[in-house]
């Protein structure tokens, strides 16, 4: 079991967020956000600290580089079990983060929209939301990673449970959630980028494609088989 004790949030879906901070904070976590997360947490009451003030380096170049330091990614990435870890962080003033809350800018609707800039579409890559995921995701046997509002609700009550703790098994599925969120990301921005240069390649060494399921069938080719249809993404 993993004790969660620090947090940070930072969410462009702020479905669920409020409740989800409210939770957390009833086992005593403290909680790190940036930006317009931070507001929504402070204008509910929530109490929160700024990532800015957590690292002593203000959110710079428009917000692009908010959460790409040594502070974040060191109190994510140690591992508790190695003694150099753990010495290290001490060394450099870097506190253990326990917990990783990020859903990534909406690329994908960014650019389902009707006539969409190119540049629009590129600001909202996100870069240091895919880096704290997989770092997360990389640690989780000491940090949990949570990328679906869905799945607020399950945590909650197993960390209700356990005293504010999770399983081993529960981050290993939430970390597997989150290196499947962030591949789909990846490809929606190759699929993209792709599709605007002119020297394309019309049959390339590799091609990612992307498929989302539609429907559960009743059954597959035999009546004891589990089914369900896909289609390609745009």
């Amino acid at each position: 079991m993993s004790k969660i004790k620090r947090v940070l949030i930072s969410v462009s879906d702020k479905k669920g967020l409020v409740e989800f901070a409210q939770g957390l904070k009833t086992h005593g976590a403290h909680i790190l956000s940036t930006g317009g997360t931070a507001k929504a947490l402070r204008d509910a009451g929530v109490e929160v600290t700024d990532v800015s003030e957590h690292t002593g380096f203000p959110e710079i170049m428009d917000g692009r580089v908010k959460t790409l330091h040594p502070k974040v990614h060191g109190g994510i990435l140690a591992r508790r079990d190695l003694e150099s870890h753990m010495a290290q962080m001490a060394e450099n003033g870097i506190d253990p983060i326990d917990m990783v809350v990020v859903n990534l800018y909406p690329f994908e609707q960014t650019i389902a929209k009707p006539d969409v800039a190119f540049e629009e579409a590129v600001e909202n890559i996100d870069i240091g939301g895919p880096a704290m995921v997989r770092s997360a995701a990389k640690n989780h046997t000491h940090v949990a990673v949570v990328v679906d509002p869905a799945d607020y609700a399950a945590i909650t009550e197993e960390m209700k449970k356990n005293d504010g703790a999770l399983s081993q098994e529960t981050m290993r599925a939430l970390a597997a959630k989150a290196f499947d969120h962030t591949a789909w990301y990846d490809g929606r921005i190759a699929s993209y980028m792709s599709q605007k240069v002119s020297s394309r390649v019309k049959f390339p060494d590799r091609m990612i494609i992307q498929l989302e399921k539609t429907q559960s069938l009743r059954y597959g080719e035999n009546p004891h088989q589990d089914a369900a249809l896909y289609k390609l993404t745009d």
